[in-house]
């Protein structure tokens, strides 16, 4: 047994006192908080703008919540589209299609009309929630939806009178006003409907059931919706605490990563739920809130994309910053650069923390992070060693085939956070999710690495072709289709280009059709286009208009050529710059 381990789990004597394997709940999320609001219900489960949210009213306010979807007719299978931020509405809603055994299709509210008119109908929506600053994308696309009903929740119903007041004299000016005659349920009308309920609405789902659809491109660019289980998401909560030894009840984490995405939702929200933790809402993230929030509530934890940490390192606010508090910096979403790591070990040490930024890896396959860097074991690029009961291996890129320590190859991932299929694509899921002989399923992420004999991974890039912005996923692949289908583009290109602060930075090159002039009516027409059809985060910072395009030795165009013309800009510039 022990030889097996050793040859399954090389890391199993790095790990220090975190447990090789665990035992895993049984029941739905919602199950999970409520046995945890049953052992600390007058702990603060949630901060929002200042108000705080015992367990006990979460339970209270989900299943109100849940007794009002019964009303409006929301069924066991249904699937319910909620397009908010990190606000207290949108956790209620959660927890509540969760406990009426319906699935929370997620999904980003500053997506494009036709990207959510896609979001709808793939999931095929019964019913939709978003933020009254929203209202009218959904309108403009209803009719195209089979989505019944649309709840209207605004950011004031969750705040204290003193705040709220602030809030409407700022923020709340620049909402587009909703006509009183709109076909929609607002956010306290429709909690009232919960006085309606005389009936069960509570459905017992198991592990195994689908609960939650995430949307990411897999391993081929194209948007796929991740169909999720209870087990995934009560599994890892109980992962992250386990490699987390430090961690206690009541421990605050600062939940800036957004609840559409598997990090935020994954670790940042239901971890902490699920294990009595409390996290700390952040609605709209600026690098200057977020410094704030970590010092006014002293937070334990922080989880963040690299482009946060590089900001963080530029605010002046953040000087004379105490930041003892602090039990774990996790960094995840992109790879963090070794200087841009040395960098901040530094930042946290001069301020007095004692702990060092640890980075993960995952995909939102397996809901999010799947491998951490221990807190004790440290080393230079590696991007940590794998969760309890989950494993990893390097292959012959496509194959089965499993390569010696040291060699690249593709990164596969196995274990209880592994998702159910991709939803309405049994291809690909089929491509993806593979039986091995050795009993598991493993999903094949399309991703290139190395393991070391001690189980360290290194994380080598990315066999598909993606940029990654402010730690979001963006297909160039689907930009260049939305692209291509303006009347006035022959052809485009997408690319990443390096940012200081994002990482990389959207640029797109276009071909115009002939005899279209290439001035700037023109670009201000195909950005407006952008605007309507592309999500805000995707958007290109600039496009570029020439006469051709280059080409590789097969036809195809060589965006690898324009990336290379755009880096030697940057270091031209710079070069300029330093002579300066």
């Amino acid at each position: 047994m022990e030889e097996k381990i050793t040859a399954r789990m090389p890391w199993a004597g790095h790990t220090g006192d975190i447990p090789l394997h665990l035992d895993y709940f049984e029941g739905s999320m919602f199950d999970k908080l409520a046995d945890t609001a049953g052992k600390y219900p007058n702990y603060v489960a949630f901060d929002f703008m200042g108000k705080p949210t015992t367990y006990k009213e979460l339970i209270r306010e989900t299943e109100k919540c849940a007794k009002a979807l019964k009303t409006i007719g929301v069924r066991e299978g249904d699937r319910v589209t909620i397009a908010m931020p990190n606000c207290p509405q949108a956790i209620y809603m959660f927890y509540a299609v969760n406990l009426v055994g319906a699935i929370a299709n997620m999904i980003h509210p500053l997506s494009a009309e036709k990207e959510i008119e896609f979001y709808l109908n793939e999931s095929q929506s019964v019913t939709a929630i978003t933020l009254d600053q929203f209202y009218h994308k959904f309108e403009n696309i209803r009719e195209n939806t089979g989505v019944v009903n649309i709840i209207i929740a605004s950011v004031k119903d969750a705040l204290s009178k003193p705040v709220r007041a602030g809030y409407m004299l700022t923020e709340g000016r620049k909402i587009k006003k909703i006509p009183k005659d709109a076909p929609v349920i607002r956010w306290k009308e429709f909690m009232r409907l919960s006085y309606h309920c005389f009936y069960n609405y509570r459905v017992q789902r198991s592990s195994d059931d689908p609960a939650v659809i995430l949307y990411s491109g897999g391993t081929t660019g194209t948007t796929k919706g991740i169909v999720l289980t209870n087990k995934n998401f009560n599994a890892l909560s109980q992962q992250i605490v386990a490699t987390n030894p430090m961690y206690r009840p009541g421990d605050k984490m600062l939940s800036a990563m957004p609840l559409f995405h598997g990090f935020g939702l994954g670790v940042c929200i239901h971890s902490m739920l699920a294990q009595g933790g409390r996290c700390v809402l952040v609605p709209r993230f600026t690098a200057k809130s977020y410094a704030k929030l970590i010092t006014k509530y002293r937070c334990n934890f922080i989880a963040g994309v690299p482009t946060l940490y590089e900001a963080l390192l530029r605010l002046d606010t953040m000087n004379n910053a105490d930041l003892s508090c602090l039990k774990g910096v996790f960094s995840g979403g992109d790879s963090l650069s070794v200087e841009l790591k040395k960098k901040f070990d530094k930042f946290l040490y001069d301020h007095k923390a004692t702990i060092q930024v640890r980075e993960g890896y995952g995909t939102t396959e397996t809901v999010t992070a799947c491998c951490l860097t221990p807190p004790n074991k440290f080393k230079e690029g590696s991007i940590g060693v794998p969760f309890p009961d989950t494993y990893i291996k390097i292959v012959e890129p496509g194959s089965d085939r499993e390569l010696p320590y040291g060699e690249e190859g593709e990164i596969l991932l196995a274990g209880p956070t592994v998702m159910k299929e991709y939803m309405n694509h049994p291809d690909e899921t089929f491509r993806t999710l593979r039986h091995h002989k050795d009993g598991l399923t493993w999903v094949y992420t399309g991703d290139l690495g190395t393991m070391d004999d001690e189980g360290f991974i290194y994380f080598r890039g990315r066999a598909k072709r993606l940029i990654i912005s402010s730690g979001y996923n963006i297909y160039p692949g689907q930009l260049e289709n939305i692209l291509d289908a303006h009347e006035k583009i022959q052809m485009s290109c997408v690319i990443g280009v390096p940012d200081a602060y994002r990482m990389q930075k959207v640029k797109a090159f276009v071909k115009l059709v002939p005899g279209v002039p290439a001035d700037d009516a023109t670009k201000n027409e195909l950005i407006a286009y952008c605007r309507k059809n592309i999500a805000k985060y995707a958007m290109p910072y600039d496009i570029e208009f020439r006469e051709e395009l280059p080409k590789t030795l097969v036809g195809k165009v060589a965006y690898r050529v324009l990336e290379e013309e755009e880096l030697a800009k940057i270091r031209a510039a710079e070069a300029a710059g330093q002579a300066e």
